[in-house]
This record gives structure tokens, C-alpha cells and sequence, in this order.
């Protein structure tokens, strides 16, 4: 599990630029681990997809460098919160997930004041699916910031 040290972890399966931009405000900026990981090797090795770029882009004024990976067997260990965006994300880093692992597994959607729950797909969508993608999981990021480390 990830020590107390280190309980300022966060893996997400997508959307971590979100997040890195929000904390990159904070005075304890310096205390994050954040990362993102792909359930199975689709994406592996790539950039995040133009569509998601361009959604970073114009919400918080730049792109993300980060190149796609899958979640291993080490991530459980490394990162104390791992959030999926549906119950099938959730079920997949679950059925994965090493004997031991201590680990918080939860939809991010948990957090979200308008309680939806779930997070769409935006790969599917056009660039409105993108923009709402986003503003949910600030609201949710917004919401497990203020309740986990204010």
C-alpha cells in the first residue's frame, strides 16, 4: 500500500490533466503523485487523443505530454486512490487488482455534487461530450480535494 507518505496518489484510468492542473495551484503541489493508466494496452504508447488535447487546451491553456500506458500490478502499490469513470472501469482495476492491495478503488463520479455517478465515454463523442467530461470531473475533483485535503 502507499505509505502515509505518499497518500497524496492518484492514478485515474484518463482525464488526469484535470487534475495535475488543479493541483498545480495548491501550496502542497510538491506533496502529488498523479498518473493515468489505461485498462488494456489499446492506447499504449500513444498521446492522449486531439480531441481531449484541444479540450485541455482551451480550459486550462495547454496540452498534455503524457503517453498512454497500462495499469500494472506495481500502480497498486504506488498510488493510495485509484478512480475509473464506470462500473465497468471499476470492475475491470478490481478484477486486477493484487491480493494485499489496500489501495482506495472508486468511481470519481462518487464525488460529484450533481450526483452523476458516472462519467461518459468521450471517445465516442464529438467535442461537446469532451467539454462535458471535463467540467464533470472538475466538479468531482473539486469536491474530493475539499473533502479528502482541506
Amino acid at each position: 500500500m502507499a505509505s502515509s507518505a505518499t497518500k497524496k496518489s492518484v492514478l485515474f484510468v484518463c482525464y488526469e490533466g484535470v487534475f495535475r492542473d488543479m493541483v498545480s495551484q495548491r501550496a502542497d503541489k510538491d506533496e502529488w503523485k498523479i498518473d493515468s493508466a489505461g485498462i488494456s494496452d489499446w492506447h499504449e504508447g500513444e498521446y492522449p487523443d486531439e480531441r481531449t488535447s484541444a479540450t485541455l487546451e482551451s480550459k486550462i491553456g495547454h496540452r498534455l505530454d503524457h503517453i498512454g500506458r497500462q495499469i500494472t500490478e506495481d500502480d497498486y502499490n504506488k498510488f493510495h486512490y485509484i478512480f475509473g469513470f464506470d462500473e465497468s472501469n471499476i470492475s475491470d482495476i478490481n478484477s486486477m487488482k493484487p491480493a494485499g492491495c489496500e489501495a482506495v478503488i472508486q468511481l470519481l463520479g462518487e464525488f460529484d455534487p450533481q450526483k452523476q455517478r458516472v462519467i461518459a465515454d468521450s471517445y465516442y463523442g464529438d467535442m461537446s461530450v469532451f467539454q462535458r467530461v471535463y467540467n464533470q470531473c472538475r466538479r468531482c475533483l473539486t469536491a474530493f480535494l475539499e473533502k479528502e485535503f482541506s
